[in-house]
């Protein structure tokens, strides 16, 4: 994974959490998150996954997060309408024309002919002006038909060779993701470009290992276990959650744990990280108990609960499947 000054990283990060956590109402579910939405997807963090069979509806969007908001582009802000043209008058040649018959009624006017006076020499001024006019306006229309040709056939034919070039063996442009937040649709690009890729058989047995262990560390307190397989800001929460459950005086048992489904909703590269996000129907046996007495106080320990949940998983590119950690759990709706 991509690494930071201990500061930028360490600090930021737990202030930012600090501050959110104060105002987070505490979950009454013991399994790992919590049942809350939390997490980061990277560029996608506040776009919906995509949705898949075992979970057909929009995960619910994240409500724990370092992830910020992203501010809208400047492509999607609304542009001013341009001022209309007042037509043939309004160009820089019309108000010359326009000029000239002015000054020609006001010459009139101080010899003496009145603003309507001297009409054989306003006449003949106009008939000037307009003779004037017609050729100026056959030499702009001969300059701008060679502009446009002059700058036509070239643009033809570099897109000619642009589209031989990447078709044959040059550098093909970055592809944006076709998923959900893509901004393909808007035509605006994302904050961080994220590129497809496609997983190989040996992660989805991964994803499922990361299941059971999160979820057996979580129950039993193991936060260096917890650390190896989870990002530091899921191991934030996941320490924040057992130290309010601490303050109640309860704990979380969980065990046998099963995954009953799973398929994957999006994969893709950003950046030096890698990204996968997979939706999981898993049962397991989820209980909460008394910490001084061990009394149940929630839950069956003989009867396994299911639960839905969309996880996301990231890896630095390049790395094996053992190198994926959890980055973010989402709610299916």
């Amino acid at each position: 994974m991509s690494s930071s000054k201990p500061f930028s990283r360490n600090t930021l990060l737990k202030a930012g959490l600090a501050a959110f956590l104060a105002l987070a109402p505490a979950m009454a579910e013991a399994r790992l998150g919590g049942g809350s939405s939390s997490g980061s997807r990277g560029a996608r963090t506040q776009s919906a996954p995509a949705p898949t069979q075992t979970a057909p509806s929009a995960a619910q969007p994240m409500q724990r997060t370092t992830t910020p908001q992203a501010s809208p582009s400047a492509a999607a802000r609304p542009q001013a309408a341009p001022a209309p043209s007042g037509g043939f008058l309004s160009g820089g040649f019309g108000r010359g024309l326009l000029g000239g018959l002015l000054g020609a009624g006001l010459i009139g006017m101080f010899m003496g002919h009145g603003m309507m006076g001297g009409l054989g020499g306003i006449m003949s001024m106009l008939g000037l002006l307009l003779q004037v006019a017609l050729i100026g306006g056959l030499i702009m229309f001969a300059w701008s038909w060679f502009a446009r040709r002059r700058q036509g056939q070239p643009a033809m034919a570099g897109g000619m060779m642009g589209g031989q070039q990447n078709a044959f063996g040059g550098a093909p442009q970055p592809v944006q993701s076709a998923g959900f937040g893509s901004g393909i649709a808007g035509g605006a690009p994302q904050a961080a470009q994220t590129v497809p890729i496609k997983l190989k058989d040996e992660d989805f047995p991964a994803f499922e290992r990361l299941l059971t262990e999160t979820q057996l560390a979580y129950g039993a307190e193991d936060m260096s276990k917890l650390r190896k397989l989870s990002t530091e800001e899921m191991v934030y929460y996941f320490q924040a959650d057992i130290d309010e459950s601490k303050k109640k005086g309860v704990a979380s048992k969980i065990s046998d744990v099963k995954l009953l489904q799973g398929d994957l909703s999006e994969a893709w590269r950003e950046g030096r990280d890698e990204y996968a996000t997979v939706a999981m129907r898993f049962s397991l046996v989820d209980v909460t108990v008394d910490r001084a007495t061990g009394r149940t106080v929630e839950g069956d320990p003989a009867k396994p609960v299911e639960a839905t949940e969309v996880w996301t998983f990231l890896r630095p590119v390049g790395t094996a499947a053992n190198a994926w950690q959890l980055s973010a759990i989402q709610q299916a709706a």
